[in-house]
């Protein structure tokens, strides 16, 4: 796909034709201006959006329908109509942009060179200034045109009219004249139809999702990149799920994916809790960039590196990462870089004083007092708001640590929200407003006056207290919890429910706490506290053997697991298993590891990192004739060919050893494996063709291993695998066109788990 220029970008164009040949009406002229501008201007990602990421035909149309033209009985939607069909062919394509350069002021040699030829201009085109905003996207779109290969430059025309077709019906409506114009005006003089053979080989099918998807340019996803990543910085958030469909989606049109994913999908594991994962990403990122940009960046990846250690408790690591980003950043005089890293190692020192008891030896930020002091006068230096902001928190929290004078603590709080007003550091008001309510709670100001009553705020019932800490937590969470980080709204929503409980309203606490948005859940971790527990207290047993032991352990890690904490199931598992090879332990037990890691690197969306420990369990097992073991590491080799598309080479290896596996009349075992199987024939189905009849059998196939799968899950009562198995045969009743017995899956699936929260 190109590189800059898209389907949409050409509509822009046009309307930008439409305006500088002043047939737009003065009514009309800010609205138009005002839609080119806001599809122009790069993204403000602090303020909210409400523009689509895409241009569709659909908001050309929304814009300009409305606005007659200075054209008798024509509305500038009409007009635009005849300008996108005007591009008749690959080669008015090519006049098109060629002619965009009489939209712009001409440069002194051009006028000079039009005297002498005597060439005249046309005094009521509206010229465009090379450097306004319409006359750069001009010229930036005839470079980039000009650029273009040949494969390139087809895509887009191919893209161009896929992207223009649902318009021919309305503008043939309204020019009769065009009713035989077609997709392309050769096809006409050649007598060809879209049926034609030749058709089929230039244009291809014109229904292919792919074509849809390729109104997106390079440049496109790396804005939407940017965007997401100062999202998640700022915010503190996950990718959205709709997100993450939508960039699968662009990368299956083979646009060149930027550098920057990498660092998004770095972000977001981080925020799952994926160890491994985001420390993969964050290397593959900065690799990209160093090669790119030599050194310029490397304190940016030590940083982050810091940051991500510290997260996840390797603090001595994160310090040795920090002092040398501070090295780098002194080197590369990147202030930004050096302030920050140094707020940063002040607030890791308050949370872990005694990690960081050799750099307080150093001297690197000398007292907490001159610390701060250092800070702020950076952070004004560099004009940094944020870091000022929060450097003032901390003198405000530091001076309640030590027991200094109240009024100097709320003198630093009205200092850092005059600075979160005047210069809109809204990111911060939730860290300021927690400050003043934890002050006020220390005065005793949070018990004063306590009054029951109900505001009905929007459409929701808020429960409402007359107290000063608790005014400051409804204040936030009403005017800026859409502004602030997920975790700042998270706190201040669990200090308001712990207040309520406080004072012996559970209820009101509990509701509370369901005012948390599921979205802000996913950068938790799902807590599955009975079943921690119970675990607990069996381990309080005395002296419960060895064979127990391990049971025990490989129980708390499947609860990781099912926690999808897969970075501390993976940690548990390599100590349990450096604890068996330094022992004469059971080769079955060694053997069940193994098995266990690859199906926790298959859960965690990684199944090809699994395969040679699968394959080499299955090699074990199989040699010590360990059947139900093999079995189960049989399944786990069979997800990894699933993995890499064979799927009928997992289907043939699970069909042989289905007989075996209901002999050991194991329900997991047995339940897994059928669900296994429904995965393979599906595989198979989607590599047939529609109409064929083996993609029929294949679905029915899978449709019968997925009922199977279900009876043995309910059997031993795993609600999980359950709804797993209603949701994908859901799917498949949607795929083959039965609406009804999809919706009959779905409202199972519902039941389902309606049944399993009523029990709990």
């Amino acid at each position: 796909m190109s590189r800059y220029l898209t389907p949409s970008k050409i509509g822009l164009l046009a309307l930008i034709s439409l305006y500088s040949d002043d047939v737009v009406p003065s009514i009309a002229m800010i609205p138009v201006l005002s839609f080119l501008i806001s599809h122009l201007l790069p993204v403000d990602p602090s303020a909210e959006q409400d523009r689509p990421f895409i241009i569709s035909i659909e908001c050309f149309q929304k814009a300009t329908i409305t606005h007659s033209s200075c054209i008798p009985g024509r509305t500038l939607w009409d007009l635009l109509l005849k300008k996108l069909w005007e591009v008749t062919s690959f080669d008015a394509l090519h006049v098109f942009f060629d002619s965009l350069s009489l939209l712009l002021v001409k440069t002194g040699d051009e006028s000079s060179n039009d005297a002498g030829d005597e060439i005249s201009t046309d005094r009521k085109r509206i010229l465009l200034s090379r450097t306004s905003p319409l006359g750069a996207f001009v010229r930036r779109a005839q470079l980039e045109f000009t650029r273009l290969q040949f494969h390139d430059g087809v895509t887009l025309w191919k893209s161009y009219i896929t992207y223009r077709g649902p318009t021919m019906s309305m503008w043939k409506r309204r020019n009769p004249a065009a009713k035989r114009i077609g997709i392309d005006e050769n096809l006409q003089a050649d007598s060809l139809s879209l049926g034609d053979q030749l058709t089929g080989i230039v244009y291809g099918d014109f229904a292919d999702e792919n074509r849809k998807e390729a109104s997106v340019s390079t440049e496109d996803v790396e804005k939407l990149l940017e965007y997401q990543v100062d999202q998640m910085q700022r915010m503190g958030n996950r990718l959205p799920e709709a997100m993450k469909t939508q960039f699968r989606k662009m990368v299956r049109t083979g646009v060149t994916v930027p550098s920057l994913s990498h660092y998004v999908r770095f972000l977001d594991t981080w925020k799952a809790g994926d160890y491994p994962s985001s420390f993969d990403n964050l290397h593959r990122y900065f690799d990209y960039t160093m090669h790119n940009r030599d050194r310029t960046f490397y304190q940016y990846a030590l940083l982050n590196l810091a940051i991500l250690q510290a997260d996840f408790g390797c603090f001595a690591e994160a310090i040795v990462a920090m002092q040398e980003t501070i090295s780098t950043a002194r080197e590369n005089n990147d202030m930004g870089c050096l302030n920050y890293s140094l707020s940063w190692l002040y607030h890791f020192g308050k949370t872990h004083p005694e990690e960081l008891g050799e750099v307080q030896k150093k001297g690197v930020l000398g007292t907490e007092k001159e610390a701060l002091a250092f800070l702020k006068a950076k952070a004004k230096e560099s004009s940094m708001w944020s870091l000022l902001s929060t450097s003032l928190l901390s003198e405000a929290r530091l001076a309640l640590c030590n027991g200094d004078s109240t009024a100097f603590a709320f003198e630093s709080i009205m200092k850092a929200s005059h600075l979160n007003v005047t210069k809109n550091v809204a990111n911060a008001v939730g860290s300021q407003m927690m400050m003043q309510s934890s002050i006020f709670s220390r005065l005793g100001r949070a018990r004063q006056a306590v009054v029951k009553d109900e505001l009905d705020i929007g459409a929701k019932k808020r429960i409402g207290v007359n107290c000063q800490a608790w005014s400051c937590g409804e204040h936030f969470l009403q005017c800026y919890a859409a502004q602030s980080p997920i975790e700042d709204v998270i706190h201040c929503i669990c200090k308001s429910a712990y207040s309520l409980a406080q004072r012996g309203r559970y209820n009101d606490a509990l509701s509370r706490m369901d005012e948390i948005n599921q979205e802000a859940l996913r950068t938790l971790k799902d807590n599955l506290v009975a079943a921690e527990h119970v675990l607990f207290q069996i381990r309080a047993a005395p002296d419960l053997g060895q064979d127990w032991s391990f049971a025990v352990v490989v129980l708390e890690i499947d609860l990781h697991v099912r926690r999808k904490d897969f970075s501390t199931a993976l940690t548990m598992l390599e100590k349990l298993s450096t604890r068996l090879s330094n022992e004469e332990a059971d080769i079955e037990q060694r053997i069940q590891l193994m098995t266990l890691k690859a199906r926790i690197l298959d859960k965690a969306g990684t199944p090809q990192k699994g395969f040679s420990v699968a394959l080499r369990a299955a090699s074990l097992a199989y040699r010590a004739m360990l059947l139900p073991t093999l079995w189960k590491a049989v399944g786990a080799l069979c997800r990894v060919l699933i993995s890499l598309r064979e799927f009928s080479a997992a289907a043939k290896l699970l069909e042989s050893i289905m007989p075996q596996v209901l002999e050991c009349e194991n329900c997991d075992l047995s339940a897994h494996t059928f669900s296994f199987l429904a995965d393979a024939h599906m595989g198979m189905a989607g590599q047939a063709r529609v109409e064929a009849p083996q993609r029929k059998e294949q679905m029915v196939k899978a449709l019968e291993y997925i009922g199977r799968s279900f009876d043995d899950f309910s059997r031993i009562e795993d609600i999980k695998g359950q709804c797993e198995m209603m949701a994908k045969k859901a799917t498949i009743m949607h795929l083959n066109g039965d609406l009804i017995l999809a919706n009959d899956c779905a409202s199972k699936y519902l039941d389902i788990k309606r049944a399993a929260k009523e029990e709990s």
